[in-house]
């Protein structure tokens, strides 16, 4: 077969001997494109297994600097060419070029490099700790061969080469073993080729960073099972995230997953009395944007009936009407969020506004909003919170403020969860009531804001509670939190002085912080 694209293995673009391949089509107008990707059989997923494992044991005690040096200077690649890189993810995905993925996801994309770069060079992720006493020290280190899979909404931000999971596996001193989205296949490879050149300036091991585009789902489980597997992390449905968990889980491997995820919106009713046409504009806004196609949009909306509630219903569905059907990823994508609406409606949700396909070639859905009372929620939770991973939601009506504790104190686990009160302090026994239950099943509580916006900072968790994620402890955004998945906590127990990693050791030139003795220090140690 003809253009079909080499893998990245074991340092060396290389022929795949795959008979299979996947091709990547253009959403807007249906266009497929030329190139075709192999569909790696196992032969060439274990000699990369094996080349993974060959370059961990080459790099498992090099210094942070190391990774921090590539990390940078890989971001200054992907800045030089971002333009081009947009455009061909735009061509993949529909997202529009010059603002959102030049303007807004490559330079996030960059500074989450910067930032993991940041992390490897300061170590603040390893957390030395020391007991002089009793001669035992501490700290995280790298765990091993690492398997990446991206999702398909963030081209760039999220990618299994470039992402943040990307980029905190290699500052903990991981190999990475990229495993690329089918829906932008083309993107990944260009960004594959500048982290190859890249790391053959730095003279990185062949198996540190490789690239594979496609499996067969038997082989990519056994790839996970393989004990030259250290630890995996996904981004997608909840179905394929439920899979990889059980692999991992079968043979105690560490799997960080992001899967679904309602993010559920509490407007009290001061707030609408206050300022509902406001409300109605920012979670328009919100919800809209993008299509979306975010983790973090918000799909569920609980509000109290009465006049401000029903103004409010009135006034979004009102602009979803308005709003112009946007470009989604894929037509399987947009065929997937209709068939979660058409299942929301069987339940018993009422259709709003919107529901349907756009006729024709691009991969459009109407905006979509569905309603239900507060008992029928209650009657049936679990098919109620079931994602519809477009620009929708589901209002759920409730008869009283009681009720809406009673939905909150059962509700499963979300990525987010937001409260919008009165600014006059009307709503705040309501708040008080009700922010210790939805605080307990999400993983970042909002008020008064919309839960789109990710910031990329120290202190943001992108995570939370099942079925949102795998863990609740541990979050895909913010460093150097989000290093630590990647690593394996290491205990040194009266080992000589001169065998000690060097962020253990008595000097401390770099001058990290370290717990000592229970009580933070960045001094050297004396010891008699």
């Amino acid at each position: 077969m003809s253009n079909v694209q080499p893998i990245l293995l074991n340092g060396t673009w290389t022929a795949s001997s795959s008979a299979q391949s996947i091709q990547v089509s253009n959403p807007a107008t249906g266009e497929t494109f030329p190139e075709h990707f192999p569909v790696s059989n196992w032969d060439e997923i274990d000699r990369a297994l094996q080349a993974a494992h060959e370059a961990f044991l080459t790099v498992v005690n090099w210094p942070g600097e190391r990774f921090a040096a590539y990390l940078e200077d890989y971001a200054l690649a992907l800045d030089a060419h971002k333009e081009t890189l947009a455009q061909i993810a735009h061509s993949e995905t529909g997202l529009p070029a010059p603002t959102r993925l030049a303007g807004n996801e490559i330079p996030r994309t960059t500074n989450q490099l910067r930032q993991a770069a940041q992390a490897a060079r300061q170590s603040s992720w390893r957390i030395p700790t020391i007991d002089t006493k009793n001669k035992i020290r501490s700290m995280y280190q790298s765990i091993g061969p690492a398997v990446l899979m991206g999702p398909n909404n963030f081209p760039f931000a999220y990618n299994s080469i470039s992402g943040g999971d990307f980029a905190t596996a290699l500052a903990a001193g991981n190999p990475v073993i990229a495993k690329a989205h089918p829906l932008h296949l083309r993107t990944t490879l260009e960004m594959a080729k500048l982290a190859q050149e890249v790391a053959l300036k730095h003279k990185l091991p062949a198996g540190l960073i490789q690239l594979l585009y496609h499996m067969s789902p038997e082989d990519g489980l056994k790839m996970l099972e393989d004990p030259r597997v250290k630890v995996a992390a996904f981004t997608g449905s909840r179905t394929a995230g439920l899979k990889i968990k059980h692999a991992c889980d079968k043979h105690g491997k560490p799997v960080f997953l992001e899967m679904s995820s309602v993010n559920p919106v509490y407007m009290l009713p001061g707030a609408l009395t206050e300022r509902g046409p406001e409300l109605v504009e920012e979670f328009a806004g919100s919800c809209l944007l993008g299509a979306g196609q975010f983790c973090t949009n918000p799909g569920l909306v609980f509000l109290v009936d009465n006049p401000s509630s029903q103004a409010f219903l009135q006034g979004v569905a009102e602009k979803f009407s308005a709003a112009q059907p946007q470009i989604m990823l894929s037509t399987q994508g947009r065929d997937s969020f209709h068939q979660s609406l058409k299942f929301l409606q069987k339940e018993g949700a009422q259709l709003v506004v919107g529901g349907a396909v756009v006729d024709g070639h691009d991969s459009k859905h109407q905006p979509t909003l569905l309603k239900v009372t507060g008992d029928q929620f209650l009657s049936k939770m679990t098919q109620f919170q079931e994602e519809a991973f477009g620009s929708s939601s589901l209002f759920v009506i409730v008869k009283d403020v009681a009720q809406m504790i009673v939905i909150a104190g059962q509700l499963q686990g979300n990525l987010t969860g937001s409260l919008y009160s009165s600014r006059d302090g009307s709503d705040d026994e309501i708040y008080n009531r009700l922010a210790p239950l939805v605080n307990r099943n999400v993983g970042r509580l909002l008020n008064d804001k919309m839960p789109t916006g990710v910031a990329v900072s120290s202190a943001m968790n992108h995570g939370g509670p099942f079925p949102a994620t795998g863990h609740p402890g541990f979050t895909a955004v913010g460093m150097p939190a989000s290093v630590r998945r990647f690593s394996m906590l290491c205990c040194y127990d009266n080992v000589r002085p001169e065998r000690l990693p060097v962020e253990l050791q008595d000097k401390n030139p770099g001058g990290i912080p370290r717990f000592v003795d229970d009580q933070w220090t960045t001094n050297d140690i004396v010891t008699n």
